[in-house]
């Protein structure tokens, strides 16, 4: 890719689009616009299933006018977006935006974020690694990365598909209080599935995968410690049983234990606070969890999975504190919603970057102890989650532990509470954190929940 032909395409584009914007009255405007072009290949049983080369390109415009009629306040908001950058595409999309903002009502929260709160200075935060791979490479990863799993055991029957990924991409934003900037990233992957079959007597076939990701591919785990890890997990999943319903402890493992401060960061995320749909309404600087959690973002991380130097309204990012020993600290506003609740951008216009989560200090080995008997959750499945009420019950799957020793695999069980009591029963958070996403945390140990079984 060249970046920097790229990022000037983007950059006049931008410009285009804000100016006639202009001329067709627009009293405010923003426009992002992006290109992107990768390498995904994908094997399944030593069979070479796809290679595709892909270059993408987007665009999108958001025009803010004022109401013709006198004395209305607010202002009228159209957005229209395209696949295609050419001149006479722009010029259509901004007038299909400008026609949108000619029905929709007028709306006195709307509208840019003031001018002088725009980045200044957008850091370098070095997230452009190009892999300078061709698809015959990438093939040979994948095939020794699915090989190392066949081969991990005789109960492995055959593989759930294995692929290699290899992105880059740039993108540009501007508005007009004139602010005008551009980034540049790549993303790395190996991801592979395996299928287990216990044979005679074994309760038929698991599957299980296991993934890999970065910005540098040189921080990739080895092709052949995915195939490995992910026919391990589908073996550990063999012969699992039912369990009768209870009432234990749940520790969720590192690769699930994300989801619960996602619940979180919905809870206290703008929109559902301003439109009153959260069990967390109210709680800012209340305690809201066990005062083992702390939760923080660190959006300026140098090469961080989901690093940036300014938000979707072209605000500058900056760490925050969003709980401390169990207390609410900050919800996650960008400037449309912190005008709705009275308040000031969070600079999470587009969401959260880099979520962190404290840890007590314990391995998993010792949380499993300290759990004593309980659930192991290693997969949740459905979307039983009410943000409204907190009311929780997922699909599970997992293991059975006695005396923190594991037992043996369970299947086909839920798991029921409610996040506002779940969070503040949250026992401890183990060292063992899962550093492969934007939200990273250790394994969860909950006091007690309710698992409906046979």
């Amino acid at each position: 890719m060249n970046v920097d032909g790229e990022l000037e395409q983007l950059n006049q584009c931008v410009n285009s689009a804000l100016q006639e914007a202009d001329r067709l009255g627009a009293t405010q405007a923003e426009v992002a616009a992006s290109c992107g072009e990768g390498l995904s290949v994908s094997v399944r049983n030593a069979d070479v299933e796809t290679v595709e080369f892909t270059k993408s390109h987007g665009f999108a415009i958001t025009v803010y006018k004022k109401s013709s009629k006198e004395g209305v306040p607010g202002l009228a908001k159209g957005s229209a977006s395209t696949s295609d950058l050419s001149k006479e595409a722009i010029r259509r999309a901004v007038a299909a935006a400008m026609d949108i903002a000619h029905y929709t009502a007028e709306d006195k929260y709307a509208g840019l974020a003031p001018s002088e709160l725009m980045c200044t200075d957008p850091a370098d935060l070095d997230l452009y690694h190009p892999w300078d791979i061709e698809s015959d490479e990438a093939i040979s990863i994948a095939l020794s990365c699915e090989q190392a799993g066949l081969s991990y055991h005789a109960c492995i029957e055959k593989s759930d598909g294995v692929s290699v990924n290899s992105s880059a991409g740039v993108r540009y934003y501007g508005n007009s209080h004139g602010f005008r900037a551009g980034g540049k990233g790549t993303r790395h992957s190996v991801g592979c599935g395996m299928i287990a079959n216990g044979g005679e007597g074994s309760d038929g076939m698991e599957r299980s995968h296991w993934f890999s990701s970065s910005r540098l591919h040189t921080e990739l785990e080895g092709s052949i410690d995915v195939g490995r890890r992910a026919a391990e997990r589908a073996l550990s999943r063999l012969d699992g049983k039912k369990i009768k319903t209870c009432e234990v402890p749940i520790l969720y493992s590192a690769e699930v234990a994300g989801s619960l401060i996602g619940h979180l960061i919905g809870a206290i995320s703008g929109g559902n606070l301003y439109r009153k749909s959260t069990f967390l309404l109210d709680a800012l600087h209340t305690p809201v969890m066990s005062p083992v959690v702390s939760v923080f973002e660190r959006p300026r991380l140098i090469q961080g999975s989901a690093s940036a130097a300014f938000d979707g309204d072209g605000l500058e990012t900056y760490e925050k504190d969003i709980v401390s020993d169990g207390v609410l600290q900050s919800y996650i506003l960008g400037t449309y919603s912190g005008r709705r609740l009275g308040m000031e951008s969070t600079a999470n216009a587009g969401g959260v970057r880099n979520l962190r989560a404290s840890h007590s200090g314990q391995s998993f080995e010792t949380l499993l102890r300290e759990m004593g008997s309980g659930l192991l959750v290693t997969h949740l499945m459905g979307q039983g989650v009410n943000t409204v009420t907190g009311d929780y019950s997922r699909g599970a799957e997992g293991f059975w532990v006695e005396n923190g020793v594991i037992q043996f695999p369970v299947k086909e069980v839920t798991i029921a509470g409610n996040l506002a009591d779940m969070f503040k029963h949250i026992v401890a958070i183990g060292a063992d954190t899962d550093t492969r996403g934007n939200v990273q945390v250790g394994s969860i140990l909950v006091e007690r929940m309710k698992v409906a079984g046979a």
